[in-house]
């Protein structure tokens, strides 16, 4: 009796392509290999209600992961007055930064091999942790530290999230899917800086840390019972832990680097030349280890090829630009347009806001269009010209300046579901978790690059007359210090390099080979 029968179903005829029974030999092969069973499939397709329900859970743990990246930081004056220590401040915020950038690859790769239930269970049971002992924290030495622990599990849920949607939408539908996940990261970029002052105002501190355990706990609920129905492709094998431990390690380093060089130590000073230093070696025996070890932690054949590289590239330029303009325009709106600091947060709305709506065109063209690479092109192309216009254009009125902000973020928005949909599409099904979190790994250590290449701009513009990325809000008296005419002149410099930027991103697009999507047929290709 044929499987089709067993399940009370018509036989299936239909033939397989060549493509799918190459697939299914390599997995036989596989299966011979290693001696475990086969990937397992549900016994039916997820309907859409199911797909929802699934969602929305990974929509609330993302959501968690993104507000705890923004909602601490109008907090941090009253947590410094509190335990009387304004000096480590920065700590609680850089605490949780480098540790969710460096685990990113570490869980999606972990989620490859223990499965994505496992390791968002661990994620979230991190995160959970974490923010109860923030909120308990005695003293300023164990807010960092538990921030740190934090960090941890709120860095594995973005990839596992993704990989998760994955598993349960093909390739061709998933675009669409993208932009509700960069609709969460603006729901907490605008709403986590309001609640952060509101709890310390109004409330307590400890409520932004508190407001995660229910919230945490809810969503582990929503999703758990609805992990059963998630199709299982991960493969049990030996963790290279040796080379897991060189990677964070290097990430780390890395962080540290582009987070205190300019800012807390000059760049040619012994502490960043030591950690650069540093970062070389322990980034050079990750890859001298990776390439003698059977299977490494993170295969470095799976960041090569006609796809993944140029993929990555293209999300991170876009990602870098956004970011370094979100942290560096608030400087240029005070001291330009005499916005005070509110009203310098809301007029960043355009460049994170609009972005969403980039993502949802081009989430939404590749689930009708073959060649979906088009809208990519086309979006960070006219991103790059909007850039420019800000650039030859200033200083000009707000109004004008926020709708060349709106356009440029749209174009810009448009990268990220076509790069992080072809590096999932480009990998086999066991790997996607693994390139998912080098993805977001990658994007993150660009962005991070990209904020500290904006601030060298604007200091070596204005002669370093001017409050390093981050500080400005502190140093009130040398913000009003900058003429504005010099900090225009210098801005045109910043926006030139957006431009590079988002060119950069649009040729990473055109070079990336546009392959098949997997998913339901268009009516174009049902014809060919």
């Amino acid at each position: 009796m044929s499987m089709s029968e067993r399940h009370g179903r018509e036989p299936d005829e239909t033939v397989l392509s060549d493509e799918a029974a190459a697939e299914l030999t390599r997995i036989a092969t596989e299966v011979i290999d290693i001696g475990e069973a086969p990937p397992l499939a549900p016994s039916s397709p997820l309907t859409k209600a199911e797909v929802r329900g699934i969602l929305i859970s990974l929509l609330l743990a993302m959501f968690l992961s993104a507000l705890d990246q923004t909602i601490v930081a109008t907090a941090l004056p009253t947590i410094g007055r509190q335990f009387n220590d304004v000096s480590n401040l920065s700590w609680v915020i850089t605490a949780y930064l480098l540790a969710s950038t460096a685990v990113a690859p570490v869980f999606g790769t972990l989620s490859d091999i223990y499965g994505r239930r496992a390791t968002i269970v661990t994620a979230m049971s991190l995160f959970i942790a974490g923010s109860l002992l923030c909120a308990v924290a005695p003293n300023m030495m164990v807010l960092i530290v538990a921030r740190g622990l934090q960090g941890l599990g709120g860095g594995g849920i973005l990839p596992i999230v993704q990989t998760v949607i994955s598993d349960v939408v093909s390739p061709r539908e998933r675009g669409q899917y993208q932009a509700y996940f960069s609709g969460v990261w603006v729901a907490a970029g605008i709403g986590g800086p309001i609640l952060g002052g509101v709890f310390a105002e109004h409330l307590h501190w400890s409520m932004i840390f508190w407001i995660n355990l229910p919230l945490g706990i809810g969503a582990l609920a929503l999703l758990l019972p609805k992990m059963a129905k998630i199709p299982v492709f991960h493969r049990r094998r030996k963790v290279d832990w040796s080379g897991g431990v060189l990677l964070m390690a290097s990430a780390l380093a890395v962080m540290l680097v582009l987070t205190w060089g300019g800012n807390r130590f000059a760049w040619a000073s012994p502490t960043i030349v030591a950690l650069t230093g540093a970062a070389l070696l322990l980034a050079l025996s990750f890859i001298w280890h990776a390439l003698r070890t059977p299977e490494p932690f993170l295969p470095l054949q799976l960041m090569a090829g006609s796809v993944v590289p140029w993929a990555m590239a293209a999300g991170g330029f876009a990602m870098g630009a956004m970011i370094a303009l979100t942290v560096h325009m608030p400087l240029y709106y005070e001291v330009v347009y005499h916005l005070s600091a509110s009203e310098s947060g809301l007029a960043l709305i355009p460049i994170a806001a609009v972005s969403v709506g980039g993502a949802a065109i081009a989430g939404r063209a590749m689930t009708h269009m073959i060649h979906y690479k088009r809208v990519a092109i086309l979006g960070t192309g006219f991103a790059a010209l909007m850039a420019c216009a800000l650039a030859a254009v200033a200083p000009m009125p707000l109004w004008l300046l926020l709708v060349l902000l709106s356009l440029f973020s749209l174009g810009l928005g448009t990268a990220f579901p076509v790069s992080t949909v072809s590096v999932q599409n480009a990998v086999a099904r066991a790997q996607v978790g693994t390139a998912t979190g080098a993805m977001n790994f990658f994007r993150a250590l660009l962005a991070s690059f990209t904020v500290a290449a904006f601030t060298a701009i604007l200091l070596t513009a204005l002669g370093g007359n001017v409050p390093l990325a981050g500080e400005h809000r502190q140093t009130g008296a040398q913000v009003a210090a900058i003429p504005a005419a010099d900090l225009i002149a210098a801005f045109r410099y910043v926006f030139a390099a957006a431009a590079a930027m988002l060119a950069a991103a649009a040729i990473c697009v055109v070079t990336m080979e546009e392959r098949p999507l997997a998913g339901p047929k268009l009516p174009a290709e049902l014809a060919e």
